[in-house]
């Protein structure tokens, strides 16, 4: 049994019922900010903004250190370890030379201080004991890691390790694309901006309290919004870095690789960052559990249940021209009940011109329960009364 679509006269703009099948990306001319690629983009929407050599793959040093927190922080959030967890060090990991927390084989410290030594301090010896501990050994980490990068459609990467660090068969290689999709995805990982956003952690608290870490990445305190993600740094990748910042509900990832000095690196972040804050801005269209339209179901109950956003509904649109955007809904046909509240029944995507500029689910407001028959029967008859007379 389909559920009749009902859409609500107060709609904001242009509402019709077609499938919004893929995002869209919207770029400006490119920036002189030196480096080898960048990319700027809007991790809600996927827009695009600015991209140079993008899809390049390039060395990208300690970046990589991002996917070994999504892994450790995903593991932690299925319940297959704990922050809590005691970590003993190998001696292959306490040999691990750059930065590092001094590990020392046998030492045991909480997976917790090695993920905070991990985004703070770009620990290499860190990285690998932690890798060690869910996986065994570091190779069959970076085999984790790779299978990842497939899934997270990473078409340009390849890791051979977890820390970013060079090897004789090679670096960790990235486009610019993929480190900015990489970020994206973090952002949705629990707990993982609580680590990459603290800017100073002080390790083995209890008794030495050395070393104390100082974040790489500055933009923490000298950039209005920025609250991660990571920098890195070889010869062979040069500095790069991985920025993300929120203001006003607009939320950028600036990515930019192979500069020559930490100036030149943070000097090109801010001109990323600085050009999607002034050029664009974030508006709420909806708020979270506003109704957006209704779902009829001849044989449910309720018979009639609004269609509701989850969250606020955000889009990103140029200044100025918010007043050209249109709204496109595509709810599930062939949808029975019984349908549990919250459960998605469909999309909703804002379009400046043939452009997604946002997109979000639709979900039902209450569970819509199915009839029995004798209340089907009655319904029924009410219905057919009502079109006799």
């Amino acid at each position: 049994m389909t559920f009749p679509v009902r859409f609500n006269s107060c709609l904001k703009w242009v509402t019709a019922a077609v499938l919004c099948l893929s995002f869209l990306a919207g770029q400006a001319a490119a920036l002189d900010v030196g480096g080898k690629a960048y990319f700027l983009m809007d991790p809600y929407s996927g827009r695009v903004f600015l991209a140079d050599d993008a899809e390049e793959a390039l060395p990208v040093a300690s970046i990589s250190k991002v996917m070994t927190l999504v892994l450790i922080l995903e593991a932690a959030d299925r319940g297959e370890v704990s922050l809590d967890d005691l970590v003993a060090a190998s001696p292959f990991a306490a040999s691990k030379r750059g930065s590092r927390i001094w590990l020392e084989a046998g030492e045991q410290l909480p997976l917790g201080e090695l993920i905070y030594a991990i985004a703070v301090g770009s620990a290499n010896d860190a990285a690998v004991a932690a890798a060690e501990f869910l996986a065994g050994s570091e190779d069959s980490f970076v085999e984790l890691m790779n299978v990842r990068a497939r899934e997270l459609g990473l078409e340009q990467t390849v890791f051979r390790n977890c820390t970013g660090l060079p090897e004789e068969t090679g670096s960790n290689q990235m486009s610019a694309k993929d480190v900015a999709a990489l970020v994206r995805h973090a952002l949705t990982v629990p707990g993982l901006m609580d680590f990459v956003s603290t800017y100073e952690h002080t390790m083995r608290a209890d008794t030495t309290g050395i070393p104390v870490l100082w974040n790489g990445n500055k933009l923490l305190r000298r950039y209005y919004g920025v609250d991660g993600m990571k920098t890195g740094f070889t010869t062979e990748a040069g500095y790069c870095i991985a920025a993300t910042a929120e203001r006003d509900n607009l939320r950028l990832i600036a990515v930019t690789l192979g500069h020559k000095s930490e100036e030149e690196r943070e000097s090109a972040a801010r001109a990323l960052l600085d050009y999607g804050f002034r050029k664009y801005q974030s508006l709420e269209l909806y708020g979270p559990q506003e109704a957006v339209g209704s779902l009829e179901c001849p044989t449910g109950n309720p018979q009639v249940v609004d269609v509701v956003l989850p969250d606020k509904f955000l889009v990103t649109v140029e200044r100025g021209k918010e007043l050209d955007l249109t709204t496109v809904i595509q709810l599930e046909a062939n949808l029975a009940p019984p349908v549990q509240a919250g459960q998605i029944v469909g999309s909703i995507c804002a379009y400046y011109g043939e452009e997604v500029v946002g997109m979000s689910p639709l979900t039902v407001r209450q569970t819509v329960e199915k009839l029995s028959l004798p209340a089907l029967i009655v319904r029924l008859a009410q219905a057919l009364a009502k079109a006799v007379f």
